[in-house]
């Protein structure tokens, strides 16, 4: 039986290795000179999978930042022409962002700058290690929230 206290190493692991996949990603980023930051990336990725362009709260909800966050990314990527800011058809006060062409394209880049960040963190193990390890984290990834409540995706 576990205990908090015998699970300190194991959790610090899980956070070096968050760190490390983060930094991975980030330098593939830059090769490829997308100029768009891990958090930009992660908001086009939200974006993609919403069935409308979503206000700015949603987005904020979904990513679990304040809403100030949201509009600087926003900004940053409308500067460089990923997503536009357009008004909602049936309410005027009330802005929703959507993806640009441009932003679709920076999306397959992203996804292959991804994709290669994943090969060299995954390159040491065997291909019985990486079931394994698959098998772990959809396990972890499909637990059962704080509150005992199994946990489930939000959408826009």
């Amino acid at each position: 039986m576990t205990t908090p206290d015998s699970d300190g190493p194991l959790a610090e692991q899980l956070l070096r290795l968050t760190r490390r996949v983060h930094r991975i990603q980030k330098r593939h980023l830059e090769q490829r000179g997308l100029g768009i930051t891990p958090a930009q990336s992660r908001l086009l990725r939200t974006l993609a999978h919403c069935d409308a362009p979503p206000r700015m709260a949603d987005l904020a909800q979904r990513l679990e930042v304040v809403p100030r966050a949201v509009t600087t990314l926003v900004d940053g990527l409308e500067a460089s022409g990923k997503v536009c800011r357009v008004p909602d058809p049936t309410n005027r006060r009330v802005i929703r962002i959507e993806l640009t062409d441009e932003g679709r394209k920076a999306l397959l880049e992203l996804h292959s700058a991804r994709r290669s960040a994943a090969e060299e963190i995954l390159a040491p193990l065997t291909g019985g290690q990486r079931e394994l390890l698959g098998g772990l984290l959809d396990t972890l990834v499909d637990g059962v929230a704080v509150d005992g409540a199994p946990e489930r995706g939000r959408s826009c």
